[in-house]
């Protein structure tokens, strides 16, 4: 039987029915999506691993090990990303975090996590997955351990002015040519992800709860 973590134990009827619902919607975005090479088609098959074998996969209060979902934004000429300054992590990252309860899906909570964190209006986000990323945490992420992140692609005005959250120190536009530094190699992969399915033409893999 699967171990039911203590803050899920916690959680009430209404929210543990909406990780249920997140939980499948994940399963089935991820299964339907065709991975564009090996590295990431195995990761498909790590987190679907994952999922069905911790069903409380989807929830911050489910094991250290869960799904997060993120966005990169980029300016609609594709050559700029904004990023914020994590305050946990304390590098420049794509906007992201965990699902929550009121999210209808799981590509619900990028575009939550995008106008939460961005404050930026009208960010258009493609329902295709455009990269998986496991890692573990950096900086102080209490009892998370790993985030097994699922990241969408977002464009928007360049030059559209953002607003700092309580979760960064700062937000700002960041030409693809000067990247910075310590994130330069990650958000340069993940911007030619997002930048392939910004500019292809074959319909998305959706979300299929609503």
């Amino acid at each position: 039987m699967p171990e039911i973590h203590d803050d899920v134990a916690v959680l009430s009827g209404t929210d543990r029915t909406a990780y249920r619902r997140l939980h499948a919607d994940a399963t089935a975005l991820l299964s339907a999506w065709s991975a564009p090479d090996p590295a990431q088609a195995a990761l498909r098959a790590d987190y679907l691993a994952h999922l069905a074998g911790e069903p409380w996969a989807v929830a911050k209060a489910g094991p250290p090990e869960h799904l997060t979902a993120s966005v990169l934004v980029l300016d609609d000429g594709l050559e700029q990303v904004l990023l914020t300054h994590h305050r946990k992590a304390g590098v420049w990252l794509q906007f992201g975090g965990h699902l929550e309860p009121g999210d209808a899906c799981l590509y619900a909570a990028a575009v939550r996590e995008v106008a939460e964190e961005s404050g930026v209006d009208g960010v258009q986000i493609d329902p295709m997955v455009a990269q998986l990323d496991r890692h573990r945490l950096i900086g102080s992420f209490g009892r998370c351990r790993e985030h097994l992140d699922v990241r969408f692609a977002g464009v928007t005005a360049a030059g559209a002015t953002p607003r700092v959250s309580s979760e960064s120190h700062d937000v700002r536009w960041w030409p693809l040519t000067d990247l910075p530094e310590e994130t330069s190699a990650e958000v340069s992969t993940l911007a030619a992800a997002c930048r392939r399915v910004l500019t292809q033409q074959q319909p998305p893999v959706r979300s299929t709860v609503s």
